[in-house]
């Protein structure tokens, strides 16, 4: 038996391949900010697994898309929790008016940030929430 060609194609199934640790990464940034929240609490950590269930699937489909996992998975977290518990993150730059969810730049891109779209800010890239002072 031959050992696997590293010069070809990855395996998406592979533990420690380069898709694997995207997903690993991905759901350790959201995990950073759900915690820095306060709202890391088994039921939503669930979100967050069950995102990286259905990202595998589709970084699988479209291994270039490993660097959009951050922004894709805190999204899918935050809709889940729309859905369940209201708005998440909530904005700590506005200080006055309704309260209102950060949004994650780009949609679909690389190196995702928190911004408020009602002041026009960035507010701390995906995974750093814990370090903007509120």
């Amino acid at each position: 038996m031959s050992a696997p060609d590293p010069t070809g194609p990855t395996d998406p199934a592979d533990p420690t391949g380069p898709l694997e640790q995207a997903l690993h990464a991905a759901r350790a940034l959201v995990l950073a900010d759900l915690v820095a929240g306060s709202v890391a609490e088994a039921d939503v950590v669930s979100l967050v697994e069950d995102s990286v269930t259905h990202r595998r699937w589709w970084v699988g489909q479209w291994p270039e898309g490993a660097a959009y996992l951050p922004g894709l998975v805190a999204q899918d977290v935050q809709d889940a929790l729309l859905e369940k518990y209201g708005r998440w993150p909530l904005c700590p730059v506005c200080g006055s008016g309704d309260p209102h969810a950060l949004d994650v730049e780009p949609e679909l891109g690389e190196d995702p940030h928190w911004v408020c779209g009602k002041a026009g800010v960035v507010v701390a890239p995906v995974g750093s929430l814990g370090a903007v002072s509120g």
